[in-house]
């Protein structure tokens, strides 16, 4: 009887990522592939397989090419690898970026390091993005890199809707920049329905295929009240709950007592916000100047909410209003910097109330130039709680029970001394974009969406914004003239790039911008002012806006390019900014206004600090947004068929963006959707041109459309031409604006339209 044939050994697991990163945390530098595969026994096919787990660690930037092992292999931080792995903390308007390592686990600050342009061809990456850089040593300590290539993003949390599927269920993401396929195993659904908002962890495992994810949070259905806010409080992190050291900190807080501030009582300081404001951290007054030798002058008082009374710095209420930076605002809901016993009580400037306030009166001449000012550390009580409404009506003519009695001694000198303050604003040539606001109204019973309308712009907004503008300006003067740490707000001019862009677009409408010269605010008013009674107003409004810089926090001083000021720093806002509380603790340092200012140690880490709040501020920024568009998809929701006047704001390979007129909805036109033809993408003159039939769609054309999709979750629209813009025909919008009617330029993509499904 023949011997048995010895069964073949069973090939040996394949080992985690975990415990391969284990087992380099404990071994030299220098391993490489084939020491890891015979370390874990890993032979035949297999081994493809660990060359792709060690590769995904690689772009997880978790292990170093050249060591093979966990985190930053240097000792120093003059010992970066050639090869590493940078997270993009700040991106200048030249298109440079700053960097910091992602692993670093040394007690000293991470350094950071600049980074060229993207490589032509190669997406470019933005903040907070991770990316592969090649370093060169620049100095001791000192690096510049490289850009290799963005590493894709690595989520640990997933908000979209759940819909069932055969294994169990999956989540459809509700960011639209997220393409990634993510599967729920049974076990793991926590009782999800479909159609369900839910957030799920990502589960570590598989490195191919669909990733999977346990259901950890479940929002509430699609549609409900309050689930579209919730969808952009989870997409960006927002942080919801305090810890308990904050709120028992909040809640043991008293109001002050007058003790050594300056008693304001006696001034008629108003606070004038919105309707639906909870907060009210300003307070503006203003009387005519009594000095002979100012006439037609004003001496002004705003007053800011003292924060810095009850939140110092590294206690627990500190911490926790780093974490947030801001306070972030939905149609709905907002999500505030501080508990609300601070933020809705004893720091809100109620009426008839005694509040604890930073102060500074200001003297101005009749032309609105600023002559002094002067910081004090006060108690007042706000004589009046006005809405933008209601100060502009009384002004117009149409007072009420609370403003009649204020027209003559508070309405009418803060009226006159915006009056001022708006011709130093005109004379310094400011940069002022017409683009109105979209204002989502929401029943508040049901949390439907009733309305979207444009948000009006009165003269009372613009008195408010004047006044703190001023006290913003004098909050960034007195700390300079301390030589105290300051966080300005700088706004940089915009880039060349962006320049060259902005001009060739105006060429098109045979407006220009000067060339050859520093470019100054006054120079695109100019443009706007042409433009201002044309069809393509707002759309060079938005154009222009495009080619500015974005402001930032930073303790280097650049100026504020928008505003054309040689120094400015948020002062205004301490309630829902975190900058300003920076700024009041400086100011109470540097006038010596008691023990609460700004330590050393704070003060030393502005740069990063900066770098925090300005990244902060953006997330908060594009969660509103995003929660704006998914309100309007959702009230257009019940529209579809409807046909609705847009127009095109963008032209692109894959089809045209248009801005619905009414709502301000951003929607798309797909390539599929347009009549028949094979369309040029003139990239010159931004507009696709049918070969075949002539047919012109423009950047800035007025279009009839339908609305055919909506989706909700993202907040995306897809739409189609309708009637005769279905059918221009040549020659059709040639009249239409200057440039129109030459044939498409050189350069041009040709784009054939795929025939519709």
């Amino acid at each position: 009887m023949a011997d048995k044939q010895k069964p073949k050994p069973k090939p040996r697991p394949l080992p985690t990522k975990e415990q391969i990163l284990d087992y380099l945390a404990d071994q030299p530098p220098g391993l490489g592939k084939r020491e890891i595969a015979r370390a874990f026994k890993v032979t035949g096919d297999n081994r493809f397989i660990l060359k792709a787990m060690l590769k995904e660690l690689e772009d997880e930037g978790k292990i170093d090419k050249s060591r093979r092992r966990e985190g930053p292999p240097q000792t120093r931080p003059t010992a970066l690898p050639e090869m590493i792995v940078l997270e993009i903390t700040a991106i200048t308007d030249d298109g440079d970026y700053h960097a910091r390592p992602v692993a670093w686990n040394k007690p000293e600050p991470a350094p950071l390091i600049a980074v060229g342009k993207s490589p032509p061809g190669q997406s470019a990456p933005d903040l907070g993005d991770r990316i592969l850089a090649r370093l060169t040593r620049t100095g001791r300590g000192t690096f510049s890199g490289a850009l290799i290539r963005v590493l894709p993003h690595l989520p640990t949390r997933v908000t979209g809707v759940f819909e069932k599927a055969a294994e169990g269920g999956r989540i459809n993401p509700t960011d639209r920049r997220d393409k990634g396929d993510y599967l729920v195993h049974r076990a793991d659904m926590n009782g999800a329905e479909p159609g369900e908002i839910v957030v799920g962890e990502l589960l570590p495992g598989r490195g191919f295929g669909p990733s999977h994810a346990r259901i950890v949070d479940r929002l509430g259905k699609l549609g409900d009240a309050g689930s579209i806010s919730l969808i952009a409080i989870n997409t960006h992190d927002i942080p919801t709950e305090f810890p308990k050291a904050a709120l028992e900190q909040a809640k043991a807080a008293k109001p002050v007592a007058l003790g050594d501030r300056t008693d304001l009582r006696g001034q008629n300081l108003i606070t004038i916000d919105g309707a639906d404001a909870r907060d009210f951290d300003d307070a503006v007054f203003a009387e005519p100047d009594t000095d002979p030798g100012n006439k037609g002058g004003f001496h002004l008082i705003v007053a800011i909410a003292d924060v810095a009374h009850y939140v110092t710095a590294h206690d627990a209420l500190d911490k926790s209003a780093y974490d947030r930076v801001n306070s972030v605002y939905f149609p709905d809901r907002f999500v505030p910097m501080l508990p609300e016993e601070l933020s809705n009580d004893l720091c809100s400037l109620r009426p008839h109330e005694d509040r604890a306030c930073m102060a500074v009166h200001i003297w101005i001449d009749a032309h609105g130039h600023k002559l002094s000012h002067r910081f004090v550390r006060g108690l007042m009580r706000s004589a009046a709680r006005l809405t933008y409404e209601q100060a502009q009506a009384a002004i117009d003519g149409q007072a009420d029970e609370t403003t009649g009695p204020l027209i003559e001694t508070v309405l009418q000198p803060l009226y006159g001394a915006f009056a001022a303050l708006l011709k130093a604003r005109v004379k310094r040539g400011t940069l002022d974009l017409d683009l109105p606001e979209r204002q989502v109204k929401i029943d508040p019973d049901s949390g439907a969406v009733i309305a979207i309308v444009p948000r009006p712009r009165l003269d009372s907004h613009r008195l408010i914004e004047e006044f703190m503008v001023l006290a913003n300006v004098c909050a960034a003067e007195s700390l300079e003239a301390a030589h105290t740490a300051c966080m300005y707000r700088i706004h940089d001019q915009p880039s060349d790039e962006k320049l060259s862009s902005l001009r060739e677009f105006l060429s098109s409408l045979e407006l220009s911008l000067p060339k050859g010269q520093v470019i100054k605010p006054q120079q695109f008013m100019q443009v706007l002012d042409k433009a201002r009674d044309t069809p393509y107003s707002r759309l060079i409004s938005e154009v222009v806006l495009r080619s500015q810089a974005q402001a930032a926090y930073s303790p280097d001083n650049i100026g504020h390019f928008g505003l054309a000021l040689l120094r400015y720093a948020h002062f205004t806002s301490p309630i829902r900014r975190y900058a300003d509380l920076l700024v009041h603790r400086g100011l109470i340092s540097a006038l010596k206004l008691g023990p609460d200012g700004l330590p050393p140690d704070q003060a030393a880490k502005f740069d990063a600090i900066g770098v925090h709040i300005s990244a902060t501020e953006r997330r908060a920024a594009q969660a509103e947004r995003d929660s704006v568009e998914r309100y309007t998809a959702s009230f257009l929701a019940g529209q579809v068929g409807a046909q609705f006047a847009a127009r095109i704001n963008g032209v692109t390979r894959f089809g045209l963006f248009v801005t619905l007129s009414e709502t301000g909805a951003d929607g798309l036109i797909p390539m599929r959707a347009l009549p028949q033809d094979y369309y040029v993408v003139d990239e010159k003159l931004r507009r696709l041109v049918g070969e075949r039939h002539g047919r012109i769609y423009g950047l800035g054309d007025a279009v009839e459309v339908v609305l055919g999709e909506v989706d909700i979750a993202t907040g995306s629209l897809v739409l189609s031409l309708a009637g005769d813009d279905a059918a221009r025909q040549p020659g059709r919008t040639e009249s239409a604006r200057p440039g129109r009617g030459r044939g498409p330029q050189r350069g041009r993509t040709k784009f054939p339209r795929k025939a519709s499904r």
